[in-house]
């Protein structure tokens, strides 16, 4: 059974990033579709799969990461204009049987992705 999960890790502090708000996209010809938003907990995940099973189907996705508000509210970043401040990470889903792991590692002046496990 395929699923589709995400955390996000705050590499300036050296922890999870608790309180992220994260939406998830279906990208399509006509546009986006939000599927889910969600908010990390204390361990800077998501409480369950984003999607699993056959809510997760081939194809291409989006998830958008609010990094900008929770580095305000850490005291990491502030003013009107953030260097990162929404961060949407664009990925595909070739075979909707596997697992998909999107983490997010994320600082003031920087982030990173990869598919993990």
């Amino acid at each position: 059974m395929g699923r589709l999960s995400t955390h996000v890790l705050d590499t300036a502090r050296g922890k999870p990033a608790a309180g992220v708000v994260i939406l998830l996209y279906r990208l399509e010809d006509t546009g986006r579709s939000l599927l889910r938003e969600v908010v990390t907990n204390a361990d800077g995940r998501t409480d369950g799969p984003l999607l699993e099973g056959a809510a997760l189907a081939a194809g291409s996705y989006e998830l958008l990461f609010r990094a900008g508000d929770y580095l305000r509210a850490s005291g990491q970043a502030g003013g009107d204009v953030l260097f990162l401040d929404e961060i949407p990470i664009r990925f595909g889903v070739p075979d909707a049987g596997q697992h998909y792991h999107v983490p997010l590692l994320i600082s003031p002046f920087g982030y990173s992705t990869y598919r993990g496990s």
